[in-house]
């Protein structure tokens, strides 16, 4: 998209007179500027500048202490390059506006590092230079709230005014009870170009699953599912109802997760992963074991905040050991079974509030680190995981923290300047937990002990 594409999108939208101009930081949370529709040109021609400290906030949105970035550089400006892809119309505001997908430079138009896009680009080009092409899907689940009260609960049916009190898995009538909230999704999702395919009701009160189709392009299939989380919640405001992608926000049902399937074509486009039978290729097997080496020091992309290791819990429907398997989805890698033509890996760790450009920079990266090295996995699973000895996923967020600092292979993934960031990123989010009393320890403590 150029500026005479701007110039004849805004011309054929003369509604649209506000455009926000974002990048996507650590936490995948996107930040930038509103700019008159006037100036939509200057944005898409980089124009934009704002301080490459953005990418690096906290989950409250403020700066990491002591970070080099705010303090040694003078909180510096960098360069926010427009990322090609179309404007996106927003239509849930109270007036229509439009956004623009922007990334980060340096001063002197160098790729900017700490960027969690350019961090997913960097490994993108490394495939380039094998010959090879990721494709990519993902599922993303979600719950629906009652917006008030500062605890989340189960919304009422827009039908029958009841609040919704049991889990519902694939249950039709609660698709069809919230048949407006979604119609206004899967509409928002067209209008943005995001491959919205089949939605389920989900294993909790209120909670769904949408499905995002396959795309031969990584960057494309993380900035879908960045922006579906955004219009996922801007949908729901506007039905009068909130939507969390917290990872486990009620701690007695199920916890929404953010699964990726991903396979490879090389240059002539065939499946590199498909050798006619179940067992998938020898280069697939390379991949499996790459995530298998990986998956415990990238373990903070995947679960990202204190509350997702809420969700990692054995016996959860979520994986807490490292181990793959053929059709098991107790296992943190899943072979999907159907046709030979499609063989595909999942990788099943990541929860929904993860930051969907460092969970694909983890998992494509891992893939390719272990297709490089050649590496080998162990036998697959057969079975219950949560039943076998298996090397464990961190416990904790503070255990997640040291093992993506110190990790053997995470150098290999991000750049230093991003392991930094988001290192020091998450040391104060944690810090800041960790002094705050909560209701339950009062309530278990106050006038016992």
């Amino acid at each position: 998209m150029n500026a005479a594409d701007v110039d004849k999108w805004l011309s054929d939208r003369p509604e649209i007179q506000t455009i926000f101009a974002c990048v996507c930081d650590l936490n995948g949370t996107l930040r930038g500027k509103r700019v008159p529709a006037d100036q939509a040109v200057k944005v898409v021609e980089g124009g934009v500048r704002m301080p490459l400290s953005v990418a690096s906030l906290d989950v409250w949105g403020e700066d990491i202490e002591g970070s080099k970035l705010v303090f040694e550089t003078g909180d510096s400006d960098g360069l926010c390059d427009f990322t090609g892809r179309d404007l996106l119309p927003i239509t849930w505001t109270e007036r229509p506006t439009a956004m623009a997908m922007l990334w980060m430079s340096k001063e002197d138009g160098t790729p900017f590092t700490g960027d969690p896009r350019r961090a997913l680009d960097a490994v993108v080009q490394r495939y380039k230079a094998l010959g090879l092409r990721p494709v990519v899907a993902t599922e993303l689940e979600f719950y629906l709230c009652d917006p008030t009260g500062n605890r989340p609960k189960a919304p009422q049916s827009p039908v029958t005014g009841k609040r919704l009190d049991s889990d519902g898995a694939l249950s039709l009538d609660e698709l069809q009870h919230f048949d407006g909230f979604l119609n206004d999704v899967y509409d928002a999702c067209e209008q943005q170009g995001i491959p919205a395919d089949a939605a389920i009701s989900e294993n909790g009160a209120g909670q769904f699953e949408i499905n995002l189709l396959h795309v031969d392009d990584p960057l494309k299939a993380a900035d879908d599912a960045v922006l579906f989380k955004r219009l996922v919640r801007g949908v729901a405001r506007k039905h009068g109802f909130a939507a969390t992608f917290m990872a486990k926000p009620y701690g007695t049902r199920a916890g929404s997760g953010l699964h990726v399937h991903f396979s490879m074509l090389d240059e002539d486009g065939n499946n590199v992963f498909d050798n006619g039978g179940e067992e998938g290729t020898p280069l697939m097997l390379n991949a499996v074991a790459g995530l298998l080496a990986t998956m415990q020091e990238n373990s903070l992309t995947f679960a990202p905040h204190e509350n997702s290791y809420r969700r990692l819990m054995p016996g959860a429907h979520a994986p807490s050991g490292v181990a793959w398997g053929y059709e098991n989805r107790t296992a943190a890698i899943r072979i999907p079974g159907g046709s030979h033509k499609a063989r595909r890996i999942e990788h099943r760790v990541a929860g929904a509030d993860a930051n969907p450009y460092l969970v694909l920079n983890s998992i494509l990266g891992g893939a390719l680190l272990g297709i490089e090295e050649k590496l080998t996995p162990a036998a697959p699973i057969v079975g219950d995981a949560y039943r076998l000895d298996l090397p464990h996923l961190p416990l904790d967020w503070a255990s997640a923290i040291e093992a993506f600092e110190d990790g053997k292979h995470v150098a290999d993934l991000f750049s230093t300047q991003l392991q930094t960031m988001l290192v020091e990123c998450k040391t104060q989010e944690l810090k800041r937990f960790a002094r705050e009393v909560t209701d339950f320890e009062y309530h278990s403590y106050l006038e016992v002990v």
